[in-house]
């Protein structure tokens, strides 16, 4: 993956004062594990009340993290006065999410002014085993002049 530069010296607290601001994030117990420019990972421990009917982690909580993760990703190259949504993202479930935690990681591909590429990924973790259950790509946009506040 290409090395990244943040523009804003204080993009680490400015992402994670967003983070700590989604509602959903704190309902399902995700935390942020990792913050550098152009890549961020997100921690899910295995909660039974997030599965599906086979007892694997809800595909819309794999798609939540990601999208999260690709988000942030995508804000740590932003300017310190704006904000960021997605403006699409498409995953592929590649494996059954069944694992004791979950990391999502948001990377950037390609960063622009206004439109900022995304590869997604999430883990299911289970001792010292990773398997990939889901990849995906993400398109954002850069609010500017619109801090997150």
């Amino acid at each position: 993956m290409p090395e990244f530069e943040a523009s804003d010296p204080g993009y680490e607290a400015r992402v994670r004062g967003s983070f700590s601001r989604q509602a959903l994030m704190a309902t399902i117990g995700a935390r942020l594990a990792l913050v550098s420019p152009g890549r961020v990972e997100i921690d899910l421990p295995f909660r039974a009340d997030l599965t599906q009917q086979h007892g694997y982690l809800h595909a819309g909580i794999t798609s939540a993290i990601a999208d999260t993760a690709g988000g942030y990703a995508g804000y740590t190259l932003f300017p310190a006065a704006s904000s960021v949504l997605t403006v699409e993202f498409k995953i592929n479930l590649t494996a059954p999410a069944s694992g004791e935690r979950f990391r999502a990681i948001g990377e950037v591909l390609k960063p622009g002014r206004t439109l900022c590429i995304c590869r997604l990924e999430v883990r299911a973790l289970t001792g010292e085993r990773a398997a990939t259950i889901a990849v995906g790509q993400q398109t954002l946009i850069c609010l500017a002049d619109r801090p997150d506040e």
